[in-house]
């Protein structure tokens, strides 16, 4: 398991170790603590993955474009 912390991965770091973490799970050859500590570190990593996805979401919804289909600047978004 990575030492670093959840929230300061970025979104493929945390899709990794989740992948690994289900990995680990599905084998089912940890001890029942174990398993327990990367149900936990599971459920912490999806969170970071959902949270960096919507970031992305919200700066392409920002994203405008002019009358030619070409992006045309940044729109704020509310709430960043």
């Amino acid at each position: 398991m990575n030492d670093k912390p959840v929230e300061e991965m970025s979104f493929e770091e945390a899709m990794a170790e989740l992948e690994k973490v289900v990995g680990d799970l599905e084998r089912g050859d940890v001890s029942l603590e174990e398993s327990i500590n990367l149900y936990k570190r599971g459920a912490d990593l999806k969170a970071r993955c959902e949270a960096k996805l919507k970031e992305a979401e919200e700066k392409v919804a920002a994203i405008t474009l002019d009358s030619e289909g070409n992006p045309d600047g940044l729109k704020p978004v509310e709430g960043l």
